[in-house]
């Protein structure tokens, strides 16, 4: 008896292993492949994971450093607006704009962005909160946060062919590979 095929309207396939080291040979297998729409889920952090799947490239020191510098373009704007425009104060003959006097604030304003748009930037790259994930109706996929590794290949990858990546994954001697639902 063969093992069913993925439908059309599947969310990808996932293969199951007992072992750490298996799944990242699966992982640089799948990657050696051609398989780019993928993601391993694992009760624990594995660097080698992570350097097998090639995750290296993100987004996140762009987002800080933009969410620095509007920070300290806003302190400063907020400060000038304040002791030139809105509330002008001779103290002791200094100018009214006088960039020492600013900077503190200015620093502070830079970290308060950074930080804000760090946690707003991680929320939206790991698109949470998600409060589902197709991988959840693999009944198997419960073992995930215990003792079990998994392979999940998309449908969406440009690879993906529902007979040959799951002769792929079967060729990869995992526990099991399942269909995984929208």
């Amino acid at each position: 008896m063969s093992a069913p095929i993925a439908r059309p309207g599947a969310w990808g396939l996932m293969a199951e292993f007992d072992k750490p080291a298996d799944l990242v040979h699966a992982c640089r297998a799948a990657r050696e492949a051609g398989y780019r729409q993928m993601d391993a889920y694992t009760p624990f952090p594995m660097e080698a994971v992570f350097e097998a799947l090639e995750l290296h490239k993100n987004e996140m020191p762009l987002i800080v450093l933009c969410g620095g510098i509007l920070g300290a373009i806003g302190g400063l704007t907020l400060e000038w607006w304040v002791s030139v425009v809105a509330y002008p104060l001779n103290v002791a003959g200094k100018p009214f704009f006088s960039l020492p006097q600013f900077i503190p604030v200015m620093f502070e304003c830079t970290i308060l962005a950074a930080a804000v748009s760090c946690v707003l930037g991680m929320l939206a790259l790991n698109a949470l909160p998600m409060p589902y994930h197709p991988v959840f109706n693999v009944p198997s996929f419960a073992l995930a946060s215990r003792d079990r590794f998994f392979l999940a290949i998309e449908s969406r990858d440009p690879k993906f062919d529902a007979v040959a990546t799951r002769k792929f994954l079967e060729g990869l001697t995992p526990l099991a590979v399942s269909e995984v639902d929208p």
